[in-house]
């Protein structure tokens, strides 16, 4: 176990070296790419910031040249109080530093703002203008400003020779003001590497440094430096000041035709931030496939470990699975048996509720039966006396009358047979108004018996529904017979059945008893409201009805109304036959 750790932490660990060097050879490529386009964009900005400030000064040198030309210094002798006027005009127009006339000695003869009396005839550009050309310079000291530029053009006599030059001064630190917002740290150094012009006011009067590249302050310690080259582009590491960058793109450019040299710091923190994403960016998806390999690979080892103890355990639990899967048979055949036994009680329970109907009802069949059979042997003996009287037309009523006996007890008894078989047939389509009419004529004696005044009438049209003859005939002969039972002892007794015909088929049976006591309770197992004697029950009689409703897919509801209680059976209809062809 030590040595598979060992050896894992080993892979781990290499391909974290792996991943920190392909991610230091992207920083570098990238950190490359990113400090050419800097060179590019540096470049750009030096040029731009170089034409900038010799444009401003061109306009200076062209001043020079004309008022060389000019009338007023081309006489023999120049006014130096007309040259002074002329020049402090001028001076005020173009906001020049100062402009000054000087003679062949380069002593100055007029000026606008200085003094006259100065020799600045040992001043380069001065004595290249005494030559008759014209001249450009720079110095950092002069009566009027710290830092100014010189522009000095030749006044020549009538005669052809230099009798003088006229020199344009321009402030430089007024052009800076114009630069203080630029974002890079742009600086023009003369030929002896000071800082002349710059657009940081913290670097002017700075000088080359004498031991190698950088600049060094004129007075003081030097300030944090150091230089590096990556590829052919020059980096500086700086520390001077919050307005210069720590790390800066060092790009130079001569500038011949004023004599100075442009220099941009181009800030390489964006170009170091974008090589560093991109080198995390590799680093982050190396480390994610890496992380994706190694929890893959711990998974299908996982996977081998736990497919190894799972095939243990099922060897194991093999036995014991195929033992409860015995038990689990035998227990299914017990309750298979359980429900077939469950079944047979509850049609039995069904079988012995509507015997125990007959039972109730077997004085009145008999009551039915023996009418028409006195009524058969009454017929009978009257027609053999007729006969013998000759009275043939008699004798056939007589005989009708008989058959019509005879049909009306076929029709008890069919009913009889039909409501005590067990019926075995599946639910189909039934006519209710022949089950309806069959439960009255079943009841018909004990309706007679109660008094009760019978309100039924379908028409002659058959209802279909779905259901079982023998079924809904014992739910109806159950309903009207506990409705008898609650009108009994009431003076007024009336049996209402009506049958509705819509979605379902609605069937109300309405007495004019006292009502159900609990109506949320009728249905439950044993619950009855009669009293001991003659129409006392088991509380089976509504129990049994509702299950035999409920899997003919209707339904059956009590509730209590104005005169008494009202029993509601809910069927499925059925389409009518439609007649043959």
């Amino acid at each position: 176990m030590t040595q598979v750790l060992m050896q894992r932490g080993a892979l781990i660990l290499a391909f974290l070296a792996a991943v920190l060097a392909v991610s230091l050879g992207v920083y570098r490529y990238a950190y490359f790419q990113a400090l050419e386009q800097t060179t590019a964009q540096g470049r750009a900005d030096l040029a731009l910031a170089s034409d900038r400030l010799v444009g401003q000064l061109q306009r200076f040198r062209e001043l020079a040249v004309l008022l060389a030309d000019h009338p007023v210094l081309a006489q023999s002798v120049v006014d130096a109080g007309q040259a002074q006027a002329l020049f402090l005009s001028v001076a005020d127009k173009i906001d020049a530093l100062d402009i000054f006339y000087l003679n062949q000695d380069g002593r100055v003869v007029a000026a606008a703002r200085a003094a006259p009396g100065a020799n600045l005839g040992a001043l380069p550009f001065v004595r290249r203008a005494a030559q008759g050309a014209l001249g450009w310079g720079h110095r950092a000291q002069s009566p009027l400003a710290a830092r100014a530029y010189y522009y000095a053009a030749p006044v020549f006599a009538p005669d052809g020779r230099v009798q003088g030059s006229v020199v344009v001064a321009v402030d430089l630190s007024d052009l800076e003001d114009d630069w203080r917002g630029d974002e890079r740290a742009v600086f023009f150094t003369d030929q002896a590497g000071v800082v002349f012009v710059s657009n940081r006011s913290e670097l002017v009067q700075w000088q080359r440094r004498a031991d190698g590249p950088g600049l060094a302050p004129p007075t003081g310690p030097a300030p944090a430096f150091a230089s590096d080259y990556i590829g052919p582009h020059e980096v500086w590491r700086l520390g001077w000041g919050p307005y210069l960058p720590e790390n800066a793109l060092h790009l130079v450019q001569d500038l011949p035709i004023i004599g100075l040299r442009g220099e941009i710091l181009f800030d390489v923190a964006p170009a170091r931030r974008l090589a560093g994403f991109q080198a995390i960016a590799l680093a982050g998806l190396c480390l994610a496939f890496g992380a994706l390999l190694f929890l893959a690979t711990e998974r299908r080892r996982t996977l081998a470990i736990a497919n190894t103890l799972l095939e243990s355990r099922v060897a194991r639990r093999t036995a014991a699975l195929l033992e409860t899967n015995e038990m689990l048979r035998r227990e299914a055949r017990e309750r298979e048996d359980a429900q077939m036994k469950l079944a047979q009680a509850q049609a039995d329970l069904v079988q012995a509720s509507k015997l125990s109907a007959l039972g109730q009802m077997s004085a009145g069949i008999s009551h039915e039966l023996n009418q028409p059979l006195m009524a058969i042997r009454s017929f009978a003996e009257n027609a053999v006396q007729f006969q013998q009287r000759g009275q043939e037309d008699r004798v056939k009523d007589n005989l009708g009358r008989i058959s019509d006996m005879a049909r009306r007890m076929g029709r008890i008894i069919s009913n009889l047979r039909a409501f005590s078989r067990q019926e075995t047939e599946a639910q189909g389509r039934v006519n209710l108004t022949a089950i309806l009419n069959s439960t009255i004529e079943l009841l018909q004696s004990r309706i007679n018996d109660c008094d009760a005044t019978l309100i039924f009438d379908t028409g002659p049209a058959p209802v279909w529904v779905q259901g079982g003859e023998v079924r809904l005939g014992q739910v109806f002969v159950n309903l009207v017979s506990n409705a008898l039972d609650a009108m009994e002892g009431r003076a007024h007794r009336v049996l209402r059945i009506t049958v509705s015909q819509g979605e379902r088929v609605q069937v109300d049976i309405d007495d004019t008893g006292g009502g159900i006591a609990a109506p949320e309770k009728v249905f439950d197992p044993f619950y009855s409201t009669k009293n001991v004697g003659a129409a006392m029950g088991m509380g089976l009689g509504l129990s049994i009805s509702y299950g035999i409703v409920q899997s003919l897919g209707g339904d059956i509801r009590g509730q209590n109304t104005q005169d008494g209680a009202r029993f509601s059976v809910f069927l499925k209809p059925m389409p009518q036959e439609e007649p043959a062809p």
